[in-house]
């Protein structure tokens, strides 16, 4: 077997340059498969982790899923605002520690406004327990102070001080901007890979200012209410969009979630954070499988190279291969020998796909957070990306016994004797 594996060896690298374009073939495939599974669990935690930390998250009566997608996400809008005196309610729940009321439904250039109270850069967590942190400044304390997220300053090269007018709605015309009430930039806050960092938030009573002098959606003609005047009103919220929750006890969750839908003075629903979000990632899992098909399809290629590579060459080998018979090798050591040398083929592409995914992953890591607000993770290969490599091998080695099944039939006197 030894002298087989040095024989598979030495003559693979008389044919390095060919075999070295599978090598370079199958490196490829295992980097994408290996890429696509790591960036899919990846995508999936960063999915799954967007809010931590938040018990209950509680809105007016709708589907689960899109309570999450606007109160989380900041998709869609709210079928309806919830009482200020229902959440006053809540939060006096004995086994309620703390409410986060959130108010959404302007925008700036496409990114998500918040209206919320100063509590919530304290409350707020993603990832495993991680709080929210402020690069620059401070969170907000004047009412036309705003925080922005990591995203929202680099795509829109914002500084601290600077000043920034938001627009009602999705802000698709110019006359929904409140231009009149323009709010200064005196937070970033730092890279999190979670909605927050494309939105800007702002107090509860600055998105009460700047709708002082609208109604149903429209301003009020002849009603404008200039930033001076709005700072002196009253500017106390009656309604808001949702509230995050956090229990006491993680026991009472189900408890206070059936008080919530029982709740009389209006109908509430309670929904459980990580629940809704496995629900939405089912509905968002096509494009998931999606990749995963095309990368199989990749190596499936690559594998099927290694075939055509190995076949093309015994027209070539075949005066090799009868020599070898002619000196004593039996045709189960030309199988061997043949399955030996795809083999060697096939760990080494993958071993440097492997080396290549891990090292994109600790080079690109920081970059693609910052750029597109993933977090890749360095971590030992988990169960998946390990059938995956299992996978490519074993397909390496079956692939091999096809010229390998050939060469076995190739007869003493075909070799020494080739048909021109």
């Amino acid at each position: 077997m030894r002298a087989l594996a040095v024989l598979a060896a030495r003559s693979a690298w008389n044919r390095r340059f060919v075999l070295g374009l599978v090598v370079l073939s199958i490196a490829l495939s295992t980097l994408l498969l290996l890429g696509i599974e790591r960036l899919r669990q990846d995508v999936r935690q960063n999915f799954a982790q967007a809010v931590s930390g938040t018990d209950l998250i509680v809105g007016a009566r709708t589907g689960p899923v899109e309570l999450l997608l606007y109160a989380v996400f900041h998709v869609g809008n709210a079928s309806q605002n919830i009482r200020v005196s229902s959440l006053a309610a809540l939060a006096s729940h004995r086994a309620v520690a703390w409410v986060v009321p959130i108010s959404l439904g302007d925008s700036h250039r496409g990114l998500a406004v918040l209206g919320t109270v100063p509590d919530y850069f304290a409350r707020f967590r993603y990832g495993e327990r991680q709080p929210l942190i402020l690069a620059q400044g401070r969170p907000f304390q004047a009412l036309f102070d705003t925080v922005i997220g990591a995203e929202v300053a680099r795509t829109q090269g914002y500084r601290i001080g600077q000043q920034v007018v938001l627009a009602h709605g999705d802000g698709a015309m110019e006359a929904n901007d409140h231009a009149d009430k323009p709010f200064t930039v005196v937070g970033i806050l730092a890279p999190t890979g979670t909605p927050v960092d494309r939105t800007l938030h702002i107090s509860l009573q600055a998105m009460e200012a700047i709708h002082l002098d609208w109604a149903a959606g429209a301003p009020l003609p002849g009603h404008a209410v200039s930033a001076d005047q709005a700072a002196a009103a009253d500017l106390t919220p009656t309604r808001v969009t949702a509230a995050l929750v956090g229990l006491k006890s993680r026991s009472a969750v189900f408890a206070v979630q059936r008080d919530v839908a029982a709740f009389k003075d209006e109908p509430l629903l309670a929904i459980l954070p990580g629940v809704a979000l496995d629900e939405l990632w089912q509905v968002v899992a096509l494009g998931e499988r999606g990749l995963q098909a095309m990368s199989t399809l990749v190596a499936v290629v690559s594998l099927i190279a290694l075939v055509a590579v190995i076949a093309a060459g015994l027209n070539e080998r075949r005066r090799e291969l009868a020599i070898l018979r002619a000196v004593g090798a039996g045709p189960r050591q030309m199988l061997l020998l043949l399955a030996l040398e795809g083999a060697l083929v096939t760990t080494l592409g993958v071993l440097l796909g492997a080396l290549a995914c891990w090292g994109a992953v600790a080079l690109l890591g920081p970059w693609v957070q910052g750029r597109f607000g993933i977090a890749l993770r360095l971590q030992v290969p988990g169960s998946a990306e390990w059938m995956w490599i299992a996978a490519l091998l074993t397909g390496g080695l079956l692939a091999s016994l096809l010229p390998g099944w050939r060469a076995y039939r190739l007869s003493l006197i075909d070799g020494l004797s080739p048909r021109i």
